[in-house]
């Protein structure tokens, strides 16, 4: 999402209201708007974007019967050009229900269908493998030992091989730790991107410029790319595990510290997305870790945004960037 933008990528509508008309419109309205967001992106050194999953409404759904790959081809290849021209990196990120390792078969099925949907767009864009897939180890289901066996079964029995080069799993707050996504490269040679955030969640004790190495391991040189990772830090007051509102300096430069030199691209999970996107850039900019800006360029203003939060270790006791060292946040 880009919220300075008037437009979304991601329009869709209620499953009753589908029509091959609408679904059309819709479509041809959700690629023009991320073509702006790209756009914008690139003027403001944002290089890194996650593409959200309602590009093309019901994309997996069986209703969809709509040939939207081939009607569409063009404008994603144009996508694809501007993605390549520009040294842009894009990804996706299937929602929560997308569970390889449920032992509901039905539920296993449309998994797989929504990955397949979405590498497809990918794919339309010309995208190589380094463009990824995100998604968790899934549930529990009573017997981890068991889930992780099936999620690696499912991987390696229904996911599609051009699929598969594209996944990556991610490390969870509550149930999969770095540790046990590490089983599931070990078993299938899937890259772990890291969440930090997630890691300072669930953890078995590794420090964080460790666990930042061990998932970085998993990558690929030339089939996966730099590797990817997520940023966040907790919202003061809430629950554990709530994302943060907005980039708070001075954690971001403490994590900084640990990151020290390593290459990775890096996914802002923050709520009010391009602004703190813009501000970790500058930051950056600063320590000379990006490049920097044309001359004349002015960052834009985010009068609505809330005030910066300070760093909850000076108060009271108290969830696609050019490949430059170390990060490069995304809008």
């Amino acid at each position: 999402m880009n919220e300075t933008l008037p437009c979304s990528a991601g329009s869709t509508f209620r499953l009753a209201s589908y029509s091959a008309e609408r679904l059309a419109t819709t479509v041809a309205a959700n690629l023009a708007c991320l073509q702006q967001i790209l756009e914008w992106n690139v003027a403001h050194g944002l290089l890194f974007f996650r593409i959200g999953s309602d590009v093309v409404p019901f994309g997996s759904h069986e209703v969809n019967t709509y040939p939207w790959q081939r009607e569409f081809r063009s404008e994603f290849r144009a996508i694809g050009d501007y993605v390549r021209q520009h040294g842009l990196r894009v990804s996706f990120h299937p929602g929560q229900y997308v569970l390889i390792n449920s032992p509901d078969a039905g539920i296993v099925s449309r998994s797989v269908a929504d990955l397949v949907y979405q590498g497809a767009m990918l794919d339309l864009m010309e995208l190589d493998s380094t463009a990824k897939l995100q998604i968790h180890a899934g549930g529990v289901y009573g017997d981890k030992g068991v889930a992780l066996a099936r999620w690696v079964d499912s991987f390696q029995t229904l996911v599609p091989t051009d699929v598969q080069a594209r996944l990556v799993v991610e490390n969870d707050d509550r149930l999969y730790s770095l540790r046990e996504c590490l089983s599931l490269h070990d078993a299938t040679g899937v890259p772990i991107l890291f969440d930090n955030f997630h890691h300072e969640c669930l953890n078995h004790g590794e420090p964080m410029r460790e666990a930042l190495r061990l998932a970085a391991a998993t990558w690929h040189p030339t089939r996966d790319g730099v590797p990817m990772m997520d940023y966040s830090s907790q919202a003061p007051g809430e629950r554990r595990g709530k994302h943060t509102t907005t980039l708070v300096p001075s954690l971001f430069e403490d994590f900084l510290v640990d990151l020290d030199g390593l290459e990775v691209d890096m996914m802002l999970e923050i709520k009010d997305k391009e602004a703190s996107a813009v501000r970790a850039a500058q930051l950056l900019r600063a320590r000379g870790l990006l490049p920097p800006m044309p001359a004349g360029y002015e960052p834009p203003t985010f009068t609505a945004n809330p005030t910066p939060l300070t760093s909850p270790k000076a108060a009271a006791p108290k969830r696609r960037a050019t490949k430059a060292k170390p990060a490069a946040p995304a809008g």
